[in-house]
């Protein structure tokens, strides 16, 4: 149903501070007499309500979800329970499927390691799965994690739900005129075309399997600079994946709940909630298990899924009831599915007003330009509200904010999106970013993008130790060459150097004789070098020099990209006392 987010979980104490703060205000606002609009929080100077992620990108479709609650009373009576304490086996609603959570815990890991900072505890992961599908349906997963039958959310026709048209030609939710929300983390298929991950190693995507769909949920929840041990970020993620503040209640309590203690029960036997937020029934907990349920099946403008393993791509009539007679009532609001959308109004998209000039940026640096493109109709007027898909491509391994290399982001009242901030990797080169209208096959706009070398305009040769480089003809030299890179006085890291071996000061062309560097690999004699790069101090240590059996002097030349050059003279003596120091004399000549 819905998935939005944005970053990591802080350990223990703090996720389960933050989630307790939350559940105490969402006790208060299930208080006799509490009404729905402050949702139980207290007025606060200043205080504002959350707001969800305002790109647009919803995961879900804001779809239907299930809203039963967890029990009153914890799983762990303890009044400071410890995050991940066992709880006792009777608490059947903490039971969470053996495969479904590892692929939460795992999801959790592996955020940890790309993105610390966004704090991302797996019992939001658990919350969400529990309100989207019921944990997979209790854990109706084979042995990779992938769910036995289809679980889909409702048509997104515009009948009850949003309008949102096929965007993926049926690929995911084998529907080609209308999307639906797909798998136990309900994406919707032009959300999972840039959220997906492979969350199982299998080489593929897939949103209907477990592991790939938390993978993605965690990702999703932490772009930008989420931090979820804050609760304003984390309001927001949450609200992003579905914006309702019922929604918003239901997972924060039941991530409250799981923070203080789970347990594994085997795939298929957990606990199904039997509630649905579009079925008019109440809030409860069901008191045993139940058979699993379908929070979609016999919502209007859907199939029921939990029978046959193999979806109908049919949707039913814009506008009518199942069997194709008296039209389905639409809730207020609602959009007419025969009514043109914004979407359907675009006839082209523009730049916005993009340099490519603006468009580059040196390795490892954010790029300073943005990109803007501009959704227009046939007369030129400015469409609002049509999703912008920003997408990266070529030899690079440049990202939006959030390490993304797919955003998408919804045009604002002048009609103009604007993609997220770039940054530049290490790759340097050209690469492209393409703006296309997401659910039209419109002619999309390409902006050219430039990544530059990281420059150093000083080369500093430095000294290991006292003593000299030396060495005989046919032998080496004792010590090896190595200097500072520094631009504008900064210490300049990860610059790229290139070392060579010269004929002259005046002739920088590639030597045939004197000293020499061996190839690494087959120890042949080598006399530029390229690839070199300097270390987070700016410092460059030049492998190993031998020398061959001609005498005299010879001249070292290493450059770097921002006009770094350092020239060392490099003697070669029949007595050993050949030397290597800078030259500062540019009339000398090699093999003199």
């Amino acid at each position: 149903m819905a998935a939005h987010f944005g970053r990591r979980l802080r350990k223990g104490a703090a996720t389960t501070a933050v989630a307790a703060a939350a559940v105490a205000a969402l006790s208060a606002s299930q208080a006799p007499g509490a009404t729905g609009d402050d949702h139980g929080r207290q007025a606060t100077a200043g205080a504002s309500a959350p707001v969800p992620d305002p790109t647009g990108d919803d995961a879900t479709g804001n779809s239907p979800y299930y809203t039963d609650l967890p029990p009153l009373n914890s799983p762990n009576p303890s009044p400071s329970p410890s995050a991940g304490t066992p709880v006792a086996q009777g608490a059947a609603e903490a039971g969470i499927p053996a495969t479904v959570l590892d692929a939460y815990k795992k999801a959790e890991a592996e955020l940890r390691a790309s993105k610390p900072g966004c704090n991302l505890p797996w019992q939001l992961l658990a919350a969400i799965g529990k309100v989207e599908s019921g944990q997979a349906r209790g854990g109706e997963v084979d042995a990779s994690g992938t769910t036995l039958r289809p679980i889909l959310g409702p048509v997104l026709d515009g009948n009850g739900f949003a309008l949102i048209k096929d965007t993926d030609h049926g690929a995911y939710d084998g529907n080609a005129q209308y999307d639906q929300a797909v798998g136990p983390m309900q994406f919707i298929p032009s959300t999972w075309a840039w959220a997906g991950r492979d969350g199982n190693g299998d080489g593929k995507k897939d949103p209907n399997n477990i592991y790939d769909a938390a993978l993605a949920a965690g990702h999703y929840l932490c772009r930008g600079d989420r931090d979820l041990s804050q609760a304003a970020d984390l309001h927001g993620a949450i609200l992003g994946y579905n914006n309702s503040q019922d929604y918003l209640n239901t997972v924060l309590s039941w991530m409250e709940y799981y923070s203080k203690g789970t347990y594994s029960v085997p795939d298929g036997t957990g606990t199904a909630p039997g509630h649905r937020s579009d079925d008019g029934t109440p809030r409860t907990t069901p008191s045993a298990p139940a058979e699993p349920a379908d929070p979609h099946q016999g919502k209007p403008g859907s199939k029921d899924q939990g029978g046959d393993p193999s979806p109908s791509p049919t949707p039913s009539k814009p506008g009518g009831g199942q069997d194709g007679g008296d039209p389905a009532p639409r809730p207020p609001g609602t959009p007419d599915p025969t009514t043109p959308t914004p979407t359907d109004t675009v006839d082209h998209l523009e730049n916005a007003g993009t340099a490519t000039a603006e468009l580059t940026a040196t390795a490892g640096d954010a790029f300073t330009g943005t990109i803007s493109t501009r959704a227009e109709t046939k007369a030129g007027a400015a469409v609002a509200k049509v999703r912008i898909r920003f997408t990266i491509s070529g030899d690079t391994d440049a990202t939006f904010t959030g390490g993304e290399d797919v955003a998408t982001v919804a045009t604002d009242s002048k009609g103009v999106a604007k993609a997220p901030t770039l940054q530049a990797g290490e790759k340097t080169g050209d690469f492209k970013v393409t703006a296309t209208v997401v659910g039209r096959s419109l002619k999309g706009v390409d902006y050219q993008a430039t990544v530059t070398e990281r420059p150093a305009d000083t080369l500093t040769a430095t000294t290991n130790s006292d003593t000299p480089l030396t060495c005989t003809p046919g032998g080496a030299f004792a010590d090896q060459v190595q200097l500072k890179a520094t631009y504008k006085g900064a210490v300049a890291d990860k610059v790229a150097a290139t070392a060579t071996l010269i004929k002259s000061a005046t002739d920088a062309t590639e030597n045939d004789k004197g000293p020499y560097f061996k190839d690494a690999t087959t120890g042949k004699a080598v006399r530029t070098l390229t690839g070199l790069k300097t270390d987070a101090k700016g410092l460059l240590t030049l492998p190993k020099l031998y020398a061959d059996d001609t005498t005299g002097t010879f001249l070292l030349r290493v450059t770097t990209p921002g006009g770094g050059t350092l020239t060392v003279q490099l003697t070669v003596a029949a007595d050993g006392t050949a030397t290597a120091s800078p030259s500062p004399s540019p009339s000398a000549s090699a093999g003199s």
